[in-house]
């Protein structure tokens, strides 16, 4: 791919990703593949396109009081060191068996995203501005909705942080980042907010990618001309992005991002 395509593809997918709260990796990377790119060296890509998408949603996240953190170290922890064994296990598979790995994945997160939930917390009105944030010592907190705040707590830890823990493992071997996973999970099985879980799975996944990238580094699969070009794109596009969430629909969104994955997953799997 040439290096416009390629600023040009890092730029839309990390736009679209952020849009749709899964990750530009997730559309990156099969496009790369589909393109004549070796999955071996698309997937260092994908996690650079995932952290400079988690660079540049942060100022905004913050801003909104939407990411939590104590929850976002804890199953960062996990997701990183499921990572890790991600990616050395990766070197050692063949580009055909990459190439399915790649099509599954993407087949799979276009079924979670075309499926996930809407708001499940309901705001309480007893609650204020001055409630909104992390509760101390605790997986819990408040977030404010429009002009109403929302209170929750996470549930089923040991089942979510399984969760984290597969999607940290996904990370690293196929190199899409693991958003489309830790979102869901933080959702539908420890009951966050979907507006937490995305904005605190997108601030984190960073982490997951430089753990992933620092193997990837080792073994020589960084082309460090292509990486500059993807970080760069992928932080302008995340921008895009993240602000275009406040003027489309979310499940139009997701919708139109599960079809697409879900064709790219496909061809993929034929193609290989």
């Amino acid at each position: 791919m040439n290096p416009a395509a390629l600023a040009f593809a890092a730029f839309l997918t990390a736009a679209i990703g952020t849009l749709g709260g899964l990750g530009g990796a997730i559309l990156l990377v099969p496009i790369l593949v589909l393109s004549g790119m070796e999955a071996k060296f698309a997937a260092p890509l994908g996690l650079v396109s995932v952290a400079a998408g988690s660079l540049a949603a942060a100022p905004q996240q913050l801003r909104a009081r939407v990411v939590n953190h104590r929850l976002g170290v804890a199953t960062e922890i996990v997701a990183s060191s499921a990572a890790l064994v991600g990616a050395l296990v990766s070197g050692f598979i063949g580009q055909s068996l990459l190439a399915v790995l790649l099509g599954v994945v993407a087949l799979v997160a276009a079924f979670f995203g075309g499926r996930r939930k809407g708001i499940r917390n309901l705001p309480d009105p007893s609650l204020t501005a001055v409630d909104v944030g992390e509760t101390p010592g605790t997986l819990a907190g408040v977030y404010p909705l429009g002009n109403e705040f929302v209170p929750y707590r996470a549930k089923h830890l040991p089942l979510g942080l399984l969760g984290m823990g597969m999607a940290g493992l996904i990370s690293g071997l196929s190199g899409v980042g693991g958003g489309w996973v830790k979102t869901p999970t933080a959702s539908e099985v420890m009951h966050i907010p979907v507006k937490v879980a995305a904005a605190t799975s997108t601030f984190t996944v960073g982490v997951t990618a430089a753990v992933g990238l620092l193997v990837y580094e080792s073994q020589g699969r960084i082309v460090v001309s292509d990486a500059a070009l993807v970080a760069a794109a992928g932080l302008v596009g995340g921008t895009v992005g993240v602000r275009l969430q406040h003027l489309l629909p979310p499940p139009l969104v997701r919708r139109g991002l599960s079809f697409t994955l879900a064709v790219i997953g496909v061809l993929l799997i034929v193609r290989r």
